[in-house]
């Protein structure tokens, strides 16, 4: 570590590994529901949607601390310059994890906007976008201050405006439904497949730069593909969101064919990387935060582009929207996408903060491999219970709670594999937060 205002980054880090494992065991609890009958005095005094909610929200909290931390690690090293205001940080991180810690208690008692993914109450909202602008302001300073403009900078940056910006559409609320679903998914998709690439993108660039040493104009030609494709699909692909909600026709079309292109230039970047990598004949320290990086690649393809493209053709969607499908789909690609990413960030940044340049991998190895593996085999438990819910209640009319019976067995499966999922979070969380050096170089 070069520069002492990235000892921020460390609380940062911290906190959302302490709320992944919150929305982990949350998750758990929902899919508990699936199996088991809960007794009704339980029921009323946490109902699943209030679990639901705490799960969703855990995700986003936890995502969006990661990411903020691992910008604060990023920019110094990226500007060759301290973060503009370690304080403004600070206030950040506070106000941040104050907003959510009320909004999780206020979900208990039912304090809540009511609209899935985006339940806190507009206090709160706007406690949020403080917290976004201030960050904007900080990292956006730091940039300016330093004038080292790369190309990485620049889509982070971007990514940064996007993100404060569209989250401002999801607080009005707009009397007719279909406007305000239109004006909701702004949030849930343009956030998730819009900005998120983005911040996904230049991190991913950076640390693969980082790691491999490989030419930052590898690195950096990929990242115009994906604001390319985040300007032309990402925005156009919204429309898979539209199908069914009283909008124009022609959304059928549009978001039939401008979808799930967004992770594409991420594999391809990582694909090209290792063939630089394999003619230079380099060794890479930290093996494993390459492979980590393969894995965000290869999960971020096959969840959010293979199962996402799938899954929204209208003709498909038509019978699948709403069921464990969509489950399926949403788990894969935030695990593949987003969690993975977030672990790279962490794998790359949290044994330097402590002074270790090599860390030993072994843990790191079996929490990986335990997560990645459980979240596959989740992701086709879901996928086939959600077939069965489709063909059930869409095609042969049955209703949802007898569709549910035929259900349990595949829900059954997926809880056991989430508690192997939460035992592979908990080794890596240990694991980061206690990290050991390599006893040898393994370069």
């Amino acid at each position: 570590m070069v520069y002492k205002s990235q000892k921020i980054a460390n609380w940062y880090f911290t906190i959302a590994l302490f709320l992944f494992v919150l929305q982990v065991v949350m998750g758990l609890w929902l899919i508990s529901n699936y199996v088991f009958t809960i007794p009704q005095e339980i029921v009323n005094v946490f109902p699943f949607a209030t679990a639901r909610a705490m799960h969703t929200n855990l995700l986003v909290l936890w995502m969006l601390l990661a990411f903020m931390g691992g910008t604060y690690f990023i920019v110094p090293m990226e500007t060759e310059s301290e973060i503009w205001s370690p304080n403004l940080a600070w206030f950040q991180l506070i106000a941040l994890v104050v907003t959510g810690v009320v909004a999780l208690i206020g979900f208990a008692f039912g304090w809540t906007k009511g609209r899935p993914l985006l339940e806190i109450p507009p206090p709160l909202n706007y406690m949020v976008v403080v917290g976004a602008l201030v960050f904007l302001f900080n990292v956006g300073m730091t940039m300016f201050k330093a004038r080292r403009w790369t190309v990485i900078q620049g889509t982070l940056l971007g990514g940064l405006v996007f993100l404060a910006l569209l989250y401002l559409a999801g607080i009005p609320f707009y009397r007719n439904e279909v406007i305000d679903w239109y004006y909701w998914w702004w949030v849930i998709h343009l956030w998730v497949e819009g900005a998120w690439e983005l911040v996904t993108g230049a991190i991913m660039a950076f640390i693969l730069m980082r790691l491999t040493g490989v030419d930052r104009q590898v690195v950096e030609k990929w990242l115009y593909v994906e604001i390319g494709l985040f300007m032309f699909t990402g925005i156009a692909g919204t429309g898979h969101h539209y199908y069914w909600i009283g909008a124009p026709k022609y959304w059928l079309w549009v978001g039939g064919v401008f979808s799930a292109l967004e992770p594409l230039p991420i594999l391809l970047m990582v694909i090209d990387t290792m063939n630089h990598v394999r003619h230079r004949h380099a060794k890479i320290i930290n093996p494993h935060t390459w492979t980590i990086a393969v894995g965000c690649a290869v999960f971020h393809m096959i969840g959010a582009g293979v199962w996402g493209f799938a899954h929204t053709l209208p003709q498909i969607n038509y019978y699948t929207h709403g069921s464990q499908v969509t489950v399926s789909h949403g788990h894969l690609a935030f695990f593949g996408a987003y969690a993975l990413l977030n672990l790279l960030v962490f794998y790359f940044a949290m044994p330097r903060l402590r002074g270790i340049e090599i860390y030993q991998p072994t843990r790191a190895k079996l929490g990986f491999w335990t997560m990645c593996s459980a979240m596959m085999l989740m992701g086709l438990t879901f996928g086939i219970a959600g077939v069965l819910q489709s063909y059930l209640e869409r095609v042969l009319g049955m209703g949802y709670m007898t569709a549910q019976s035929y259900m349990r067995l595949w829900m059954g499966v997926t809880l056991v594999l989430g508690v192997f999922f939460l035992g592979g979070v908990l080794i890596t969380v240990f694991d980061l937060l206690s990290p050991k050096a390599a006893t040898e170089r393994l370069d």
